[in-house]
């Protein structure tokens, strides 16, 4: 008797569009994924001073980034079991709406104050969007096709990665910077027509009752965990009694809300699950992996920019190989994971990362530009075989009704993850910069000295008021910002050697190929 014997539990309708629903999924995934990576490759326009830019401060472009991160993880969870209970189709398409409002708004922004906004607002769309799109898949396919699926549903994370910076750098060669938030509108406007005529709505069919006290807890603490994250890379002091208050009171909160749900008969979220070690060391890989990643990308931009001296359009073509080798791998990273299992898979994935980021610690501003493409391609090569084992881990963990739950819970670790990575190894970048320029800027008055030491966007500015007599400090800043990215990659080679160690150690190699066979139908029907 063959594992395929159980009863399908996908209606047939359903089954016959299922890859066209994907197709409609990774769509709304899309627009989510791009608004950062379309956002990256923008950062010099809009600290151009008007009417070029909005004349952004470095922290006002990180509170853009950030403001977004912010809201996103605060209100991934929530969305997650919203839609659970309200229909996922519901969650996804009021979310697409917000999103699009937002980046209307966004696009029309007036100063940097109404940037973050908006930017928020977009969040708002986004962590609706987000879960959603994963439960409806693990709804809509069977147990057997959903790692396929979720492979596919992972490359189209690299497809956004391709897409966003060569269409924002594109839109910046022709157009004002507004158009990298306005160009959402029309896919918002695509996917909300092809979603509702394809995509079925699916919900906890045992919902329970609302947890309330949960949900207000799980938000309060990331919130303000991520908020203290964020404050003290723009300060870059993370020792600031304000900082400290903060990280510790959401470390308090998200305690609270642990023991809370331990306690509680109607939990909206199952903390047992944490008791087993695999899931929770697939999350750990989830948040270790981007930690390290966004933090290369922060600085990455302003190596290709601002040292390289690339057009926002060049810096997003030279992104292709890290997304072209997403979605090459991602979905064949499970032909991998069959032969070798997950811990052999998943822990090349991290080691590859932790090679690449060294590899940043070797560049000079006259490398060769193939080198730093063969480094992405191997970075984009390490998180595919990372992010699809991990994601059909932590989704088949859980029961299917609880997808959108599970969805939001890997979403909410993967953007806490890039925000510590953005506020950390921001924080070791500004850090080592002011280190390395302070002694340059002697020359100076004590005000601009302050402020040319913030960044290497910073000092280049000045020199060039400065006219001839600021060419002095154009050499130093290059110097110093180098030194300072090669001791932020490093930083974030050890982040990615844990994540080596905590998946090697807890993720479970490949089963002898009889114990493969006895267990599959109960993987089966477990989801029943």
């Amino acid at each position: 008797m063959t594992t395929s014997v159980p009863a399908p539990r996908i209606p047939e309708a359903v089954h016959r569009r299922r890859w066209a629903i994907l197709g409609v999924l990774m769509l709304s995934l899309l627009i989510v994924v791009l608004d950062n990576s379309i956002l990256n490759v923008a950062i010099k326009t809009i600290a151009t001073p008007a009417p070029t830019g909005l004349g952004a401060t470095q922290s006002e472009i990180e509170w853009a980034i950030n403001s977004y991160t912010l809201v996103f993880a605060g209100l991934l969870f929530t969305a997650g079991l919203i839609g659970d209970r309200l229909g996922r189709k519901k969650v996804l398409l009021g979310g697409l709406v917000v999103f699009g409002i937002g980046s209307a708004l966004a696009a029309e922004s007036g100063s940097p104050a109404q940037l973050i906004t908006y930017r928020a607002v977009m969040a708002l769309g986004a962590a609706f969007v987000m879960p959603a799109t994963l439960a409806v898949l693990m709804n809509v396919f069977e147990r057997s096709e959903q790692p396929k699926a979720i492979g596919i549903w992972a490359g189209g994370v690299g497809l956004a990665i391709a897409i966003g910076p060569i269409t924002g750098g594109a839109l910046l060669d022709h157009f004002w910077w507004g158009s990298v938030f306005l160009v959402n509108v029309p896919i918002v406007l695509i996917a909300v027509a092809l979603m509702v005529w394809l995509v079925p709505d699916s919900r906890d069919p045992k919902p329970g009752r609302l947890d309330p006290i949960g949900v207000v807890l799980s938000v309060l603490g990331l919130v303000l965990l991520v908020y203290g994250i964020i404050k003290g890379g723009e300060l870059a002091d993370f020792t600031d009694p304000k900082v400290l208050a903060t990280i510790i009171g959401g470390v308090v909160v998200l305690i609270a809300f642990v023991v809370f749900e331990k306690r509680s008969d109607h939990p909206s979220l199952d903390v047992t699950y944490f008791r087993d070690e695999v899931f929770s060391a697939a999350m750990a890989a989830i948040a270790l992996v981007f930690f390290a990643l966004m933090g290369v990308t922060f600085f990455g931009v302003f190596y290709t920019q601002s040292v390289r001296g690339y057009s926002p359009l060049e810096s997003g073509l030279l992104m292709l190989p890290l997304a072209a080798a997403q979605m090459i791998f991602a979905p064949r990273a499970r032909l991998l994971v069959d032969r070798f299992g997950n811990k052999a898979t998943t822990t090349a994935g991290m080691l590859l990362i932790a090679a690449t980021l060294a590899a940043f610690a070797t560049f000079e501003a006259d490398t060769p530009i193939w080198l730093l493409e063969v480094v992405f391609f191997l970075m984009g090569t390490g998180m595919a075989h990372i992010m699809t084992p991990t994601s059909v881990v932590i989704m088949q963990a859980l029961p299917r009704e609880k997808a959108g739950s599970a969805s939001a819970l890997s979403n909410t670790f993967r953007q806490v993850g890039g925000a510590l990575g953005i506020a950390v190894l921001g924080s070791v970048l500004a850090t080592s910069y002011r280190n390395g320029i302070e002694d340059k800027l002697g020359a100076l008055p004590p005000g601009l000295r302050d402020t040319a030491g913030e960044s290497i966007e910073a000092t280049l500015g000045i020199a060039e008021k400065l006219g001839p007599r600021g060419q002095a400090l154009v050499t130093p800043a290059y110097d110093a910002f180098l030194h300072a990215m090669h001791v932020t990659a490093l930083w974030g080679t050890g982040v990615a050697l844990v994540g080596t160690v905590v998946v090697a150690v807890f993720l479970p190699g490949r089963p002898p190929a009889a114990e493969a066979g006895e267990r599959e139908p109960e993987l089966i029907s477990t989801g029943d």
